[in-house]
């Protein structure tokens, strides 16, 4: 630890301060007031504490750092720019415009660093609960020894903002019970939000809160430099519970005439104010961007100083290579996460060829990957026996009757805390050790979706499990019956949202799913049976990855019958009654709409030929199919809720039976 006076240490702090201020002046758009007053605590942890290495960002004993706060987005790149990350000074000074890597809310792969995308507030702090517990069901496998290569911690800066958001508490609650004493959050408690004073809408006690939850909670003054120092240590130390330190601060902290201003929550500062601030500190005032070269000079020892600790890593690693090469295996694995060349071969043979619902196809497939990968974890928020999704002998990461957490399981138990849920498992994802799945109900996909969209915008292949796909899971009613989730999934850019029609297809789902890396994947589930579908001698299972298939033909069809889902094997009744009409068809299947139309032209054409028309089936909501059946096409679905009844009589009463399905297509081609 470097010892550094306190002029030297002030003299870094204003760096951050006026590069941030700069930055956001020049952009005219900004959030200046939490770097100002946030910027003492995060110096200290990054100066002291913080393990990095800015020539090898992404090495696996890196300390993760979440801006939760994502809004002071200045201050990280700041911090990133004088550690000698990649963030050039010509990006700092093209903060906020087109084609900067320096956007308005860190973004993930925009500059080495950012460990996630963060701005909806809330969600980096349940991101890095999930990041911790990665690490220690990491460190669990790779067995009790004084080094382990997985031994890192996640540190966090958090705002009053995240702290209201309900996702805070659901992942606090979690981080407590799960006893993650390698999280460590500073709390820049400066009392201010957009409105106004935080005393508004927020008065509740944060500490017992928290201490509540199981954390440990410790208040400090955010600008007494050694009281910050002892609190960062004292939660290092704190091995059995999360650790909040709730630093007091003031918002625009030295800005004349704006601290705990609400505008400069959001605003620029000005330049009246930056210059007054500047002259008080002796700082150049007609210099922006300016950093003192005894500032440069320190972060480049910190850097040198960071290197000898990241190189006395890689020597105990090489140890730990050669002396577990059974635990360096398995974390090769981890971090690989290749999969079996014969994966979907294993899990077609575990589903078998019967039918089922789909959910209860899916199990098998889930176990026989788990069997396969031992990077595959997950859950659900209370409802694994309905989503079929608890790995059986897998081992639970629970509290045991001695008070100890089997870290060593699969199975998470997330209680009903679907928004959690969400971020926990994109954060396990993140650290690259693990592939996490969570499961619910479809129409609960609303619990999660801001978690589940910033997965998609991460490239997070993070996997969803979404049963109970439709109005047939019957008696429930319309609160539990899923009418426009499906398209409301499908309109995420970059989420695969695969909904398969027999023990087959969710086969392939689940491959899909395992087998991508660039981005989140929904499964959707039946919760009652479908039979296995017939199809042709010698079909390829592959074809079902192109996202939608020939699955039944003739010759000169008059109409081309598309559907997903349960409603499959619906149309394939349907058939022959056309066929008894008159009408030939040839009947595709469609388990995942974007995936088939990212196809090439010539190969959506021989599925769908342009000038044929085209009739749509999906037990839902009618709004995105007509992309598929075109402006002439025929869309059947259900375009207002359900009703509460048994599935069968709710077949009749929506129109879903072979006649009634027939009928409307009768009418339409004749």
């Amino acid at each position: 630890m470097l010892k550094i006076d306190e002029k030297l240490f002030q003299q870094a702090v204003n760096a951050i301060k006026f590069l941030s201020a700069d930055a956001i002046q020049k952009a005219n758009s900004g959030h200046p007031g939490a770097c100002w007053s946030a910027a003492d605590m995060v110096l200290e942890l990054w100066l002291d504490f913080l393990r990095y290495n800015p020539d090898d960002p992404d090495w696996i004993g890196r300390d993760r750092f979440i801006l939760s706060a994502g809004h002071a987005s200045m201050l990280l790149y700041s911090m990133l720019h004088l550690s000698g990350f990649d963030c050039p000074m010509d990006q700092l000074q093209r903060f906020r415009q087109l084609g900067s890597n320096t956007p308005g809310h860190p973004e993930r792969g925009c500059v080495p660093g950012v460990e996630m995308t963060t701005g909806p507030l809330g969600q980096g702090f349940a991101h890095g609960v999930g990041m911790a517990l990665a690490a220690r069901m990491a460190r669990a496998r790779m067995g009790d020894r004084e080094f382990s290569p997985v031994d890192f911690r996640v540190f966090g800066m958090v705002g009053d903002g995240d702290l209201m958001e309900g996702v805070s508490s659901e992942a606090g609650s979690l981080a407590g019970y799960w006893k993650l004493g390698n999280l460590i959050y500073l709390y820049d408690d400066n009392h201010i939000t957009i409105e106004g004073s935080t005393d508004l809408a927020f008065r509740e006690d944060v500490q017992r809160r928290f201490e509540g939850f199981g954390w440990q909670v410790i208040r400090v003054d955010g600008y007494d430099r050694e009281a910050v120092r002892q609190a960062i240590e004292q939660g290092i130390g704190e091995t059995d519970r999360p650790t909040l330190v709730m630093a007091r601060t003031v918002l625009a902290h030295g800005g004349f005439g704006k601290e705990n201003d609400p505008s400069a929550h959001g605003s620029p500062l000005g330049d009246a104010v930056i210059r007054q601030a500047k002259e008080a500190a002796g700082w150049p005032v007609d210099q922006p961007f300016f950093v003192p070269d005894e500032v440069r000079r320190l972060f480049d020892q910190v850097k040198q100083e960071k290197l000898r600790a990241w190189q006395a890593w890689q020597l105990k690693y090489r140890a730990f290579e050669q002396g577990s090469p059974k635990q360096a295996n398995l974390l090769k694995a981890l971090l690989d996460r290749d999969l079996p060349q014969n994966l979907l071969d294993t899990l077609v043979a575990a589903v078998g060829d019967g039918g089922g619902a789909t959910r209860k196809l899916s199990q098998k497939a889930l176990v026989a990957a788990a069997r396969e990968l031992p990077y595959l974890v997950g859950g659900s928020a209370d409802l694994a026996p309905s989503c079929k999704t608890h790995i059986p002998d897998g081992g639970d990461v629970v509290v045991d009757d001695s008070g100890q957490v089997n870290y060593a399981g699969k199975n998470l138990h997330f209680g009903i805390r679907e928004h959690a849920m969400a971020a926990v498992i994109n954060g396990m994802t993140l650290t690259g050790l693990f592939r996490a799945y969570g499961s619910t109900f479809l129409v609960f996909s609303d619990y999660l979706r801001p978690a589940l969209r910033l997965a998609a915008l991460m490239e997070d292949p993070s996997i969803y499990v979404f049963t109970h796909d439709s109005i047939f899971l019957g008696e429930d009613g319309p609160t539990h019956q899923p009418i426009e989730h499906l398209s409301a999934l499908r309109m995420i850019p970059n989420l695969a949202v695969f909904r398969p029609a027999d023990g087959l297809e969710t086969a392939a789902a689940w491959y899909f799913a395992l087998n991508r890396r660039q981005g989140p994947t929904a499964l959707i589930f039946t919760r009652q049976s479908v039979p296995a579908l017939s199809r042709p001698e010698g079909f390829d299972v592959r074809m079902i990855l192109k996202g939608g298939y020939v699955l039944q033909d003739e010759t000169d069809f008059d109409v081309v019958l598309v559907a997903s889902g349960s409603e499959v094997a619906l149309a394939q009744q349907v058939v022959p009654v056309l066929k008894r009409a008159g009408i030939r068809t040839r009947l595709v299947s469609m388990p995942e709409v974007n995936v088939f139309l990212q196809q090439d032209e010539a190969y959506r054409n021989s599925v769908i030929p342009r000038d044929a028309r085209v009739v749509t089936i999906e037990a839902g909501s009618t709004a995105l199919w007509r992309g598929i059946a075109g402006p002439g096409g025929l869309c059947i679905g259900i375009d207002r809720f359900g009703a509460s009844a048994p599935a069968s009589d709710l077949q009749q009463a929506f129109g879903f039976t072979p006649q009634a399905i027939a009928d409307r297509i009768i009418g339409y081609v004749k």
